[in-house]
């Protein structure tokens, strides 16, 4: 499958895109790496979206033609960690090693700097044995900082986590080269 790269969008989420949602959330190829269960009607993707996706501070859908394939989401903290927010994301499997996953990230980051000046850095979390989300945030310019031994439950199970920075000093200057 050839995917035009220069169609992809970030938008907010809207209940419409309950379907399309699903077919993401919906699958555990793709949820087997994030925190939350996968979903399994349609009801529960639309109170998702509902509930979480649109009240979010900033989680936008990754779209092609407008249609959601993916998410990427970041969380601001507060108070005096206020510098800091978390990055993640995830696409539907079928847009899977074609460079789609690194072009929303690329398109996210100077988009949320921008909205949220405050903000000096973005942390992300991946499983150890999660090689391809690793690869597209170092692709998009995050750097690993570390590896964080049995540092949170995924599924269950503790694991093992390496963690990534993107520090807006870095989008800076990149924006200025």
């Amino acid at each position: 499958m050839e995917i035009d790269l220069s169609k992809i969008t970030l938008r907010p989420f809207k209940l419409e895109d309950a379907d399309d949602f699903l077919l993401f959330a919906g699958d555990d190829q793709v949820t087997r790496n994030l925190r939350w269960k996968t979903l399994i009607s349609k009801e529960e993707a639309l109170a998702h979206i509902k509930d979480v996706c649109i009240p979010h501070p900033w989680r936008r859908s990754i779209c092609i033609d407008d249609r959601s394939i993916g998410f990427v989401s970041i969380f601001p903290f507060s108070g005096d960690d206020r510098c800091r927010a978390n990055f993640g994301y995830g696409v539907a499997v079928k847009y899977w090693g074609h460079g789609l996953a690194t072009k929303a990230v690329k398109m996210a980051v100077p988009q949320f700097f921008v909205d949220f000046p405050h903000v000096v850095r973005l942390e992300a979390f991946f499983d150890v044995d999660n090689k391809a989300s690793q690869r597209v945030v170092e692709k998009a310019g995050f750097q690993k900082e570390g590896l964080l031994r049995k540092y949170a439950y995924l599924k269950g199970k503790l694991r093992d986590l390496y963690i990534y920075s993107f520090l807006s000093p870095d989008f800076h200057a990149a924006e200025g080269s």
